[in-house]
């Protein structure tokens, strides 16, 4: 996968964020701390890859690829979070009925899953850790691809996560839902999951156009179906499984990410249905891509 081809679809991105955000009224303060902080973070990344676009040594490389793969899945996830704003604010009603109704012919009982978790602390520390470790994994791999010059797994695994990005946003605004926890729980809470009632509250006020501006330093998940941690988990385990120093530990990594997620993500299971879904479609693109371009490529 060309990198000039993942910059363009970064950028691309970019711009379609800016104008959804300027439709629906919503700002960003640049010189808040936060976006100045990230603006200076990606200056910094942008001048190592230029000056070490063409290495001298492999200390450089490295470091070139590390700005690059770092960059642009940083880039993706904070525009792929940005954008959830614009897209709630023309949401319309909550599907949590539908969504429910589901889990219910699945035989998936949220309350019970809840139950279990708040009855006991050392759930609740396991299931938090475990569904941050969202940040972890992409560490680990493009810390490893960087290290090792798997520039093509490197880029492919950034595509994929772009396009399961893509996917999960464009079918959000038809399944906006508040999450189990505000639409299943009756009377006060126990136990306040790492998604809390953000989409309850925030989806609403970003309707009635209450919030003008989007603070990117307290950015919160806005997307119950697809789950994207889901969506996440199956794309980080498929881009370490072939590397067998990566395959298990990010194997056992995410299947607890997975765990942790219907209680600390406030996700029904029908959510994390589509969410795999989603990775599945993504990797499927981006596989057919690869063949694409690989069948393109003269013959030596």
């Amino acid at each position: 996968m060309p990198g000039r081809w993942l910059v363009s679809a970064a950028v691309c991105s970019l711009a379609v964020l800016i104008a959804m955000m300027a439709w629906e009224h919503l700002r960003i303060d640049p010189l808040a701390a936060t976006p100045m902080a990230i603006a200076t973070v990606a200056a910094l990344l942008v001048t190592i890859a230029y000056v070490y676009r063409r290495p001298a040594n492999r200390v450089q490389r490295i470091a070139r690829d590390m700005s690059e793969y770092f960059g642009l899945f940083s880039l993706i996830s904070l525009i792929g979070a940005t954008a959830t704003y614009p897209l709630s604010a023309g949401s319309r009603g909550f599907v949590d009925p539908a969504l429910e109704q589901v889990d219910a012919l699945l035989r998936f009982d949220w309350i019970a899953w809840y139950d279990v978790v708040a009855a006991h602390r050392s759930l609740q520390l396991l299931g938090t850790v475990a569904y941050q470790s969202i940040f972890v994994s992409p560490a680990i791999l493009l810390g490893y691809f960087a290290w090792t010059g798997h520039r093509a797994s490197a880029r492919a695994f950034i595509a994929a996560f772009w396009v399961a990005a893509v996917l999960s946003l464009a079918l959000f605004p038809f399944l906006p839902a508040e999450g189990p926890l505000a639409f299943l729980w009756r009377g006060p809470i126990p136990y306040m999951p790492e998604s809390a009632l953000y989409q309850m509250s925030l989806i609403p006020e970003l309707r009635r156009h209450g919030i003008s501006h989007v603070d990117l330093g307290a950015l919160r998940g806005l997307v119950s179906a697809p789950s994207f941690h889901t969506a996440s988990a199956i794309l980080y385990v498929a881009a370490a499984w072939p590397f067998r120093r990566l395959r298990w530990p990010l194997l056992v990594i995410n299947i607890a990410m997975l765990l942790s997620t219907p209680v600390e993500g406030t996700h029904y299971l029908v959510d994390m249905i589509a969410g795999a879904l989603v990775a599945i479609a993504a990797l499927g693109i981006v596989g057919e891509v690869r063949f694409r371009l690989a069948a393109c490529e003269p013959a030596v």
